[in-house]
Parts: C-alpha cells; structure tokens; sequence
C-alpha cells in the first residue's frame, strides 16, 4: 500500500505572497474586463463620429489603449511577483520581512517584493506592509542587515531608522 506524502505546509513569507497574488488577480481581472468594455465602445457603431467635433470613439480607444497596457503592467507585475524565491534573508532584499524603528520609536514592519506595494499581508504572526524595493523607505535599505541604520527620507522629512530584525 502506498503512503501519501503530504505537502509541507505553506511558510508564512508564502502564504503571504499568495495574499498578494490573490490581490493582484483580482485587479488584473478587473482591469482586462475594463479595457475589453472599452474596447467593444470605441468599435460599437455608435462610438463613428457625427462630425469632425465628436471624438468619443477616439477617447474610448485611448482609455482602451490605456487600460490594455495597464493590464500588460499586471501580467508582469504578477510573473515578477511568483518568480521571487522566498526563504530566509540575512540582509535587506527582495523577499525578506524587515522590522524598522524610526528615530522616534515608532516599528514598521515591512515585506520586500517586486509587486503588490501598500497591501497589507499576515506574515509570521504580525501584519507587514508590501513594499518595493524602489520605495523611498526601502532603497537606502537594501543590502543592510539587522542594527544598520540608513538615512531615508519619508513625506519630505530625513528621518534616521535603525533595521531591528530581517527574516
């Protein structure tokens, strides 16, 4: 009799990328459904100018346009999300979970990764902010490891953060 293997659990840096992908899905979905409406309304007969002033059809394509490049965006933003290899970091990079004080002691909790910035994810027990390795907070940050600190500048103001921890 054959045993069943079962698969190891999802670790929580995983389950949380998989939070952002879900994200990210839905968008996408939303976006493609958008541009395909916009679509059929710049070639439906009713979008053909009445005169050299009526330029809905044209409006239309361009929101079209817009939105089918928007989608493009998504398609990659996801590819470049799901090829991330997750597992543990010893400095600041893509894939690792980074705890931050601020020079006036306020913790941020942050999850580094090519896409899905601003969602909010469970990871390890605490909730982190996606953000991408380009954000203001985080690109003076890369490469450092946990008791660096790094000038960064936040809504205009130089503030000092010292990284706590990196996983």
């Amino acid at each position: 009799m054959a045993t069943r293997r079962q698969s190891p659990p999802q670790s929580g840096k995983e389950a949380a990328r998989a939070t952002v992908v879900a994200s990210l899905e839905r968008d996408l979905a939303a976006m493609t459904a958008a541009a395909k409406s916009a679509h059929e309304a710049a070639t439906h007969a009713e979008a053909k100018p009445e005169n050299d002033k009526d330029t809905r059809g044209l409006e239309a394509g361009y929101l079209a346009a817009g939105q089918s490049a928007r989608a493009a965006e998504l398609m990659a933003a996801l590819a470049a999300l799901k090829a991330v290899v997750l597992g543990p970091c010893d400095k600041v990079t893509i894939g690792a979970i980074v705890e931050l004080e601020d020079d006036d002691g306020e913790a941020q909790r942050l999850f580094v990764l090519p896409a899905g910035a601003g969602v909010r994810v469970d990871v390890n027990g605490g909730v982190a902010k996606v953000v991408s390795p380009q954000a203001p907070l985080v690109a003076p940050l890369m490469g450092r490891r946990a008791g660096d600190e790094a000038e960064v500048t936040i809504g205009g103001k130089r503030r000092t953060v010292e990284i706590v921890s990196v996983g």
